[in-house]
């Protein structure tokens, strides 16, 4: 009997990671066809994050492939664990609980901040001289 595959959507800034789960697998994480390690490499930080839900005892059976895009290292990371805990408690509902104590399931709304016109930056202003 063929298993079937847990899809689920991460976000976070504009990152977006696309997760599709496998049970009964041995705790692979693929990100962008390489190995978490291989595609995190030299931000050990952010691979411990990414993973993290399936860090867990009752989560390391399941095989995790994840299509990450935009954004930087620090918003990819946390879009993936954000799917993980999406996809695993789509898998399972047990998961929910620990999964939203650990505040994985709620997606960070903190976007940057447009710039607005007449002024530098998103809130920095022109100097202003009184004469």
């Amino acid at each position: 009997m063929k298993q079937e595959l847990i899809w689920a959507t991460g976000r976070r800034k504009t990152s977006i990671a696309q997760v599709r789960l496998k049970p009964e697998g041995a705790g692979k994480v693929t990100v962008n066809g390489k190995p978490a390690e291989e595609y995190f490499a030299g931000h050990e930080r952010h691979r411990m994050e990414a993973i993290s839900p399936l860090n867990r005892e009752e989560t390391k059976i399941y095989d995790a492939w994840v299509k990450v895009e935009g954004g930087g290292m620090t918003g990819q990371a946390q879009a993936v664990r954000h799917g993980l805990a999406r996809a695993l408690v789509k898998a399972d509902e047990k998961f929910k609980k620990p999964m939203r104590k650990e505040g994985w399931l709620t997606r960070d709304p903190r976007m940057v901040e447009r710039k607005k016109p007449g002024q530098p930056k998103a809130r920095k202003r022109f100097q202003y001289s009184k004469r």
